[in-house]
C-alpha cells in the first residue's frame, strides 16, 4: 500500500441506503458501542448471529490473559449453524455452492444436499473411530468434497487441519506429526490449469518419512481416477465409505472454546506454527465480517477465489458465507486457464455480485489484459458486480485503480481487507456504504477492533508517523494459542514490552488527516509472497538441507510487481562460486530442491552466489545489507563492521 495516501482524495462511499452499515454515523455508533462495553457489544452480536444449544452467560474472560476466552460456558455446533439452520429457515432448496471445475463443468449443490453429504461423511468418519477432539488433516484441492470434509469434522467435534495442496511431502509430514492427526482426507489427484497433479502420492511419501504413526486411515476422494499407490490396511475410498451411511448425523454440541481447527502458518523460526481457533468466537467473526464487509444480501452470488488451504478459504468459503445462508462460487482451477479471461467469464456466467481476490491475481491479469485485448475485462459482461474485495497482501494504488475502473466500472466499492491467519477475519477494512475510500489504504478498523500503532515500548505514536501495528483489546476470533506450544504463543504475539497488546507483526502508518491505516510491511522475518506467508528461516533451512551443494544461505524479500514480495536467496556453495550458465543451472537445481522440501510457492525467484555472506566480525549476517542488494539499491549504510565488504559487489551479480 502507498504511504502517500494523504495526497489522494477520498472516494465517497456510494449511496447504498440499504447497506447493513449505512453511512459513517452508523459506523461510528457501532465503534462507540464497542468502546463503551467491549464484552457486551460482542455478546449482543453473538446472540444475534449464532444459534446456541446452551446460551452463554459471560462474554469475555480475560482472567487468564493472554489466553482469552469468549462465550466459554455456551455450547453450539458450527456445522449446525452453517447447514441445518439454513434448512430450518426454509433455505433447503437454495443453492449453497456453485462449483466450477478446471474444465468448466458446473455443479450446483443446495443447502439440503450439502447437509446430506456432510452427514454421510461425518458418519463415515465416526465409523472409522474419529471422535470429538481428534485431529484430521485435510489435503485436498478446491472442491465441494473439501468443504464437506471441513463441515463433517466440525459436525462431530473433530479438529481439522487443512494443508494447502501445493505443499511438499516433508511439509505435510511436519503438519501431520505436529497435530497428531488420526486421519488424512485427500484425493487421488488434483486438477489445475489442465494438469493432473498428485495428492495421494504425496500423502504416501509424507507418511513414509516417519513420525506419522498416529494416522490410522487415509480417506481418498476419487477426482481423476489416475493410478495411485494403495495400502489396503489404511487406505479407504471416500465414495465407498459414505455410500452406505445415513444422511442424518446428530451434531456434537461443543463448548464455544472447543478447537474448530488448527491451521499452520510459517513462522520466523522455520518450524510451522499451528494457529488454533475456537468454535463460537471464530464463527461469529466469520459470519459478521462476511455480512458487514461485503454487505452481503440474500440474493448475492459471492465468490472468494482463495484456496481452502489458507485461512481466507476457511473464513470466506467454508464458514462465513454458509453461516449466512449465502450462495457462493467455489473454483477448482487457476485464473489464467484456458486463458486469462477465466475470472471475468465466470463472473459473467454465474452473475457474481461480490468478488474477493488477491492483488497478485489482479496484477497478473492486468499484465495479461495489456498484452491481449481478448482477455480484457471490458470484453465481458460484469454488470452483476456490486462489491469488489482485496485480500492477502497490500494492494498498490495502481492495481486498485485498474480493478476499480476496469472490473468494477468505477461503480463498485473495493473493500481492501487487512487481517491474518491469527485474527480469524477482517481487522481493518472499509465498509461499503459507509467508508470513503483511498486507493492503497485499508482505511479504518472493523467495529469492535481496537487497532493502534505504537513504538517498541507500546506507546502510541502520532498519526503520520509509522510504527508497529497492535490490537489493544481481545476480540472473539483471535488465535487462542499455538498448538502444543503456549510459550511460543505468548512470545510471538504478546511480548512483555508491548503492555499486553496483540502484536500483528506488521508495520503501519495512519494518515495525519483521515486517520486511515496503511500497512507498510512485515517487521519480522516472514515474507508475504502472493498473499502466502513464509518464514525466511524455513526457506534457508530447506536450502541448507541440500548438503551436497549448500554450505550457507540467507533469504530476504524484495518488492515484486506481480507477487508483492519476491524471495531472494544468497547462497554459499561447498565449492567454487559458479558463474554464467553453470550458475543458472545450479540455481534451477536449488529452486527445484526448495519446491520439493516446502512446495513450489517457496521457490526463490532470485538466487545469487557468493564466496561468503556479508557478516560482522562477530559472525552475524547483516540482512539489512542483503535487502538493499536484493532491491538493487546503492549501499548507503555503514559497512565498517563487515568482515569482507567486497562480498557485496559479488552478491550484486544476478544469475
Amino acid at each position: 500500500m502507498s504511504s502517500n495516501e494523504a495526497a489522494t482524495p477520498l472516494i465517497p462511499a456510494p449511496d447504498m441506503k440499504d447497506a447493513h452499515v449505512y453511512g459513517m454515523q452508523a459506523y461510528e455508533k457501532l465503534v462507540a458501542e464497542a468502546e463503551a462495553d467491549h464484552s457486551g457489544y460482542w455478546s449482543r452480536l453473538a446472540r444475534e448471529f449464532l444459534s446456541w444449544k446452551t446460551p452463554f452467560t459471560r462474554g469475555l474472560d480475560d482472567s487468564r490473559a493472554p489466553f482469552f476466552k469468549w462465550f466459554e460456558d455456551g455450547t453450539l455446533n458450527v456445522s449446525w449453524n452453517c447447514l441445518d439452520r439454513q434448512v430450518e429457515r426454509g433455505l433447503g432448496d437454495k443453492t449453497a455452492i456453485i462449483f466450477e471445475a478446471d474444465d468448466g463443468q458446473v455443479t450446483r449443490v443446495s443447502y439440503r444436499e450439502l447437509l446430506a453429504r456432510t452427514g454421510r461423511m461425518a458418519n463415515a468418519l465416526k465409523a472409522r473411530g474419529v471422535k470429538k477432539g481428534d485431529r484430521v488433516v485435510i489435503y485436498m484441492s478446491m472442491s465441494i468434497e473439501g468443504v464437506v470434509a471441513m463441515q463433517a469434522c466440525a459436525r462431530i467435534g473433530a479438529t481439522h487441519s487443512v494443508v494447502f495442496g501445493g505443499f511438499s511431502a516433508q511439509s505435510l509430514r511436519d503438519r501431520i506429526q505436529d497435530a497428531g492427526a488420526v486421519m488424512v482426507v485427500t484425493a487421488d489427484e488434483q486438477v489445475r490449469g489442465g494438469k493432473q497433479l498428485p495428492l495421494k502420492a504425496i500423502v504416501d511419501d509424507a507418511i513414509a518419512l516417519g513420525g506419522c504413526e498416529s494416522v490410522k486411515n487415509v480417506v481418498v476422494y476419487r477426482r481423476t481416477g489416475g493410478p495411485i499407490g494403495w495400502v489396503p490396511s489404511r487406505d479407504r475410498w471416500l465414495h465407498e465409505e459414505t455410500q452406505a451411511q445415513p444422511e442424518t448425523c446428530e451434531p456434537e454440541w461443543v463448548g464455544a472454546e472447543h478447537p474448530l481447527f488448527v491451521l499452520y502458518t510459517s513462522g520466523s523460526t522455520g518450524k510451522p506454527k499451528g494457529v488454533q481457533h475456537s468454535s463460537g468466537g471464530y464463527l461469529l467473526h466469520a459470519a459478521l465480517t462476511t455480512k458487514w464487509t461485503f454487505d452481503l444480501k440474500p440474493a448475492d452470488v459471492f465468490w472468494c477465489t482463495a484456496d481452502i488451504g489458507w485461512v481466507t478459504g476457511h473464513t470466506y468459503i467454508a464458514y462465513g458465507p454458509l453461516a449466512l445462508g449465502a450462495t457462493e462460487v467455489v473454483f477448482e482451477g487457476v485464473p489464467t486457464y484456458p486463458d486469462a479471461g477465466r475470472f471475468w467469464k465466470m463472473i459473467q456466467d454465474h452473475k457474481v455480485s461480490v468478488f474477493y481476490t488477491a492483488p497478485t491475481a489482479i496484477r497478473s491479469l492486468i499484465k495479461a489484459a495489456e498484452g491481449n485485448a481478448a482477455v480484457h475485462p471490458k470484453r465481458y459482461d460484469l454488470s452483476s458486480l456490486r462489491i469488489l474485495g482485496s485480500v492477502g497482501e497490500p494492494i498498490n494504488p495502481a492495481a486498485w485503480e485498474w480493478f476499480h475502473h476496469h472490473v468494477g466500472g468505477g461503480l463498485c466499492p473495493i473493500v481492501d481487507t487487512f487481517w491474518q491467519t491469527e485474527t480469524g477475519g477482517h481487522m481493518i477494512t472499509p465498509l461499503p456504504g459507509a467508508t470513503p475510500l483511498v486507493p492503497g489504504s485499508c482505511t479504518l478498523p472493523f467495529p469492535g477492533i481496537a487497532a493502534a500503532i505504537v513504538d517498541e515500548t507500546g506507546a502510541d505514536v502520532p498519526n503520520g508517523q509509522g510504527g508497529i501495528l497492535v490490537v489493544k483489546k481481545p476480540w472473539p476470533s483471535m488465535i487462542r494459542t499455538i498448538w502444543g506450544d503456549p510459550e511460543r504463543f505468548k512470545a510471538s504475539y504478546y511480548p512483555p514490552e508491548l503492555k499486553g497488546f496483540y502484536l500483528a507483526g506488521d508495520g503501519a502508518i495512519r494518515d495525519a488527516k483521515t486517520g486511515y491505516f496503511t500497512i507498510t510491511g512485515r517487521i519480522d522475518d516472514v515474507l508475504n509472497v502472493s498473499g502466502h506467508r513464509m518464514g525466511t528461516m524455513e526457506i534457508e533451512s530447506a536450502l541448507v538441507s541440500c548438503t551436497a551443494l549448500v554450505a550457507e544461505a540467507a533469504v530476504v524479500g524484495r518488492p515484486d510487481d506481480t507477487t508483492g514480495e519476491a524471495i531472494c536467496a544468497f547462497v554459499v556453495l561447498k565449492r567454487a562460486r559458479p558463474t554464467g550458465d553453470e550458475a543458472k543451472k545450479i540455481a534451477n537445481e536449488l529452486r527445484n530442491w526448495v519446491a520439493k522440501e516446502i512446495g513450489p510457492i517457496a521457490k526463490p525467484k532470485d538466487i545469487r552466489f557468493g564466496d561468503n555472506l556479508p557478516k560482522t566480525r562477530s559472525g552475524k549476517i547483516m540482512r539489512r545489507l542483503l535487502r538493499s542488494v536484493a532491491k538493487g539499491e546503492p549501499i548507503t549504510q555503514d559497512t565498517s563492521t563487515l568482515e569482507n565488504p567486497a562480498i557485496l559487489a559479488q552478491l550484486s551479480e544476478r544469475n
